[in-house]
């Protein structure tokens, strides 16, 4: 099975055209950098955004690193960038250590799948009580009863159960651990929701991209990844049980019924770690990028560009590289809340 590289660092030269912005005076004039940095979760469409943005705009300079949801907080906190994302959003206190204040934006949306390298299993069923105890690291084979009974007719492996989990601060490891912590009383009490969780048992690779890559070339593995890294590279993801019983496999139309079941606040941060609609997929989340409520004229303009063409244009890239288009309400309200992004 080949591995194509998962871009990680981009560099991509944009002009402002100031579609969507209020103001017609902020030309970048010689040009502008921005600089943006943090999960690798949206990472293949960002890099697909930001090179479309270029089109048509040879005066600005993206350049957005995938380094991780906890980096990318830790740089906007630092003021080492213009702009960071994170899938774990921020928290009051993180907030709170930015002087002038920050504005959360959700640019997509994604599932996070349970991702096997079993060759002769071409379809696989977890229960909640099987996958959580995987991470848990009670269910040691992949014949495990509690598999098993999910799989009739399935010829499981006696095989090693090869769990493969982040080496980084990750908002996707955010994600997951608050999902198992909802369904899970054990993994709440022992592991809890954390960026970087102390795993009981796995390997660890960084990155979405490092852990595709260790299961691909892992058989008996298995580990979390965005849907979108697993589709692209034909990495087989497990349908995992949900709160009504049904077992549901990652899709866009499964993670809009995981959206639908939860509204987004004024602040437009929203957990809903483990959705009741009986046909939404367990384990979907918005992904924000995270920008200073100030920033100066040239950067400003520039900045409110590149969030309205995410927001409009850039949502019809999300489905095809396995993201969630945003729904229109979401869209509004990520546009109306650029009011407050305002010039130094």
């Amino acid at each position: 099975m080949r591995i194509r590289p998962v871009t990680a660092m981009i560099g991509v030269l944009c002009v402002i055209g100031l579609t969507g912005c209020s103001s017609s005076n902020g030309s970048p004039g010689d040009g502008v950098k921005l600089q943006g940095a943090g999960a690798s979760f949206p990472a293949p469409l960002y890099t697909k955004w930001f090179k479309s943005f270029s089109g048509s705009r040879p005066n600005v300079l993206v350049d957005y690193q995938s380094v991780g949801s906890g980096s990318g907080v830790k740089s906007v906190i630092d003021r080492t960038v213009d702009f960071g994302a994170s899938d774990a959003a921020m928290s009051p206190e993180e907030m709170a250590r930015v002087q002038g204040g920050v504005q959360l934006i959700p640019m997509t949306a994604g599932s996070i799948g349970i991702a096997y390298n079993l060759p002769d299993v071409k379809e696989l069923k977890l229960s909640r009580k099987a996958y959580s105890g995987i991470f848990l690291g009670k269910i040691k084979k992949w014949n495990d009863p509690e598999i098993v009974q999910s799989n009739p007719g399935v010829k499981l492996p006696d095989t090693a159960v090869n769990v493969v989990v982040r080496a980084d601060s990750s908002g996707t490891s955010f994600v997951f651990s608050k999902h198992l912590s909802a369904i899970s009383p054990e993994f709440e009490k022992t592991i809890g929701t954390n960026k970087m969780p102390n795993w009981p048992v796995g390997t660890k690779s960084k990155g979405n991209e490092g852990v595709t890559a260790a299961i691909m070339t892992t058989p008996g593995s298995v580990g979390y990844i965005e849907y979108g890294y697993a589709r692209s590279q034909n990495v087989p993801l497990a349908a995992l049980e949900n709160k009504a019983g049904k077992y549901i496999s990652a899709n866009t139309v499964s993670g809009q019924a995981a959206l639908a079941s939860a509204e987004l606040p004024e602040n437009l941060i929203v957990w809903n770690a483990d959705p009741a609609a009986p046909d939404a997929y367990p384990i979907v989340t918005y992904t924000w990028q995270i920008f200073y409520k100030k920033y100066d004229a040239k950067k400003l303009a520039a900045i409110k560009d590149l969030i309205a063409y995410q927001l409009n244009d850039g949502q019809k890239d999300a489905e095809a590289l396995g993201y969630i288009p945003l729904p229109p309400n979401v869209v509004a309200k990520g546009m109306a809340a650029t009011s407050g992004i305002v010039s130094q």
